[in-house]
């Protein structure tokens, strides 16, 4: 991305037609520019910041565009942190797409993929792993995923990453700062003080690191696949669970010979549920088909309710075969169709019958403890989502259990040190304190370019 003091431009609404559209400009020379096609009460050069004004826009050969509410934002206040411009008009592509042509005659580009947040971050409005929650709210489709990303960019998990790197930086310094004055064998800090502040920073990263799994959970979702012999109630299930009829259901064996995928959200947890075809041995080409697509799920999914029923009992084979594509803390055992009364005692997790709805709460409840784990967390939690700081996290740690090993050994002061500080640049990169350009760039492409 090129980050020199030009003026960028892009649709910041999503494309197509609605109420209405912005249209939204950052950079030195946004305000000059709107000011050349806008006319209104008041110049927008003149005009103080986080102020709104109407008036209409004009091209090139001053031919009325649309009526427009102008938006002023001056740097440092605004969102990228240099002067800014929203542009808010009636929601037809076309008024855009003149808008937006209009301006680019006046030494303004097309912004790139996340320009604007990039800015931002690179403007110190935000740190990189707010600036990388933005993307995660935008794109958070339940309350759970939506309040773990709005925690993040609120800055609970950097402000937790500041605070241990902080405290890595004193020791360190200190350290550093020992080994100036070697010869005088003269000591700031003691190695039982530095291997105590170690083995705390060790404890709360292993912390952070727990919440991973849980994180991944309300940022993702969880994969569930529904396994059964042919007409235990697979579908029957799924249809409870939507409560609509989305899967077919019938008496005869094999009816579901493709994967049927829905999402449903339960508690504010995102469910991606799969019906697969019933595994079975067939000879008919299409359901040996389903049969196989059914396996590449279950060895992807992240939980598998195992279902049985009342008439054909547990299948042992089964369950064997599903331990060869997956593994056993990932599954639930179900027996379904209770309400025949025919009681036999099957060793499962959950009874219940999809026709009456009967233990099919308890099924929702052993989903969301499979899913979450024992671990529980509040909004007030600082909870890892992304792969990209969990493994930060780990290179951290390792770092610091090196230093640790140092110490020990009573090795030179050098190695303790240099230790420390790799574990301060891992720490850093979360934050963005320490980065590349690739891994800029690799983040910010992920957004959409009006963001």
């Amino acid at each position: 991305m090129n980050f020199e003091n030009d003026t960028i431009v892009a649709l910041a609404t999503p494309s197509g037609t609605g109420a209405i559209s912005v249209i939204r400009l950052s950079g030195e020379g946004s305000i000059h520019a709107v000011d050349k096609i806008f006319k209104g009460s008041a110049k927008l050069c003149e005009c103080q910041s986080g102020t709104i004004h109407y008036g209409k826009v004009y091209d090139s050969e001053n031919s009325l565009i649309d009526d427009v509410l102008i938006s002023v934002f001056r740097n440092p206040n605004s969102y990228t942190g240099e002067d800014s411009i929203e542009i808010s008009t009636h929601g037809s592509p076309l008024i855009v797409q003149k808008i937006i042509q209009t301006l680019l005659k006046n030494e303004i580009r097309i912004a790139e993929p996340g320009e604007f947040t990039k800015r931002a971050f690179i403007n110190g409005k935000i740190d990189l792993a707010q600036a990388e929650a933005v993307v995660d709210i935008i794109n958070s489709r339940t309350e759970a995923s939506l309040r773990g990303a709005r925690n993040q960019l609120d800055g609970m998990l950097s402000n937790k990453i500041k605070t241990l790197r902080e405290e890595l930086i004193k020791v360190s310094s200190l350290i550093e700062l020992e080994l100036d004055f070697a010869e005088e064998d003269i000591q700031f800090v003691s190695s039982k003080e530095t291997l105590l502040l170690i083995d705390n920073l060790i404890e709360e990263i292993d912390q952070l690191l727990k919440t991973y799994s849980f994180g991944k959970v309300l940022k993702d979702g969880v994969n569930v696949a529904l396994v059964g012999k042919p007409n235990v109630g697979k579908s029957s299930i799924l249809n409870y669970i939507l409560k609509e009829a989305r899967s077919i259901v019938s008496e005869i064996p094999g009816t579901t010979r493709d994967i049927i995928r829905e999402e449903v959200s339960i508690d504010g947890i995102l469910f991606r549920i799969i019906d697969t075809a019933g595994i079975r041995a067939t000879e008919e080409e299409i359901e040996k088909e389903g049969v196989e697509r059914s396996r590449n799920e279950i060895k992807n999914s992240d939980i598998i309710v195992f279902i049985s029923d009342e008439m054909s009992g547990f299948d042992t084979d089964l369950y064997k075969h599903l331990l060869e594509l997956t593994t056993c803390d990932r599954i639930i055992c179900v027996q379904n169709k209770i309400d025949l009364g025919m009681l036999q005692h099957l060793n499962v997790d959950v009874k219940v019958s999809a026709k009456t709805g009967a233990g099919m709460n308890d099924l929702l409840n052993y989903m969301k403890k499979k899913s979450l784990g024992i671990e529980s967390y509040t909004e007030k939690t600082a909870i890892l989502t992304s792969l990209r700081h969990s493994e930060a996290l780990k290179r951290a740690k390792a770092h610091l259990i090196n230093s640790k090993n140092s110490l020990l050994s009573k090795l030179s002061g050098e190695f303790v040190s240099l230790d420390l500080r790799n574990a301060e640049d891992a720490l850093g990169e979360i934050i963005g304190v320490v980065t590349s350009e690739d891994i800029l760039n690799s983040i910010f492409s992920k957004f959409c370019i009006g963001k």
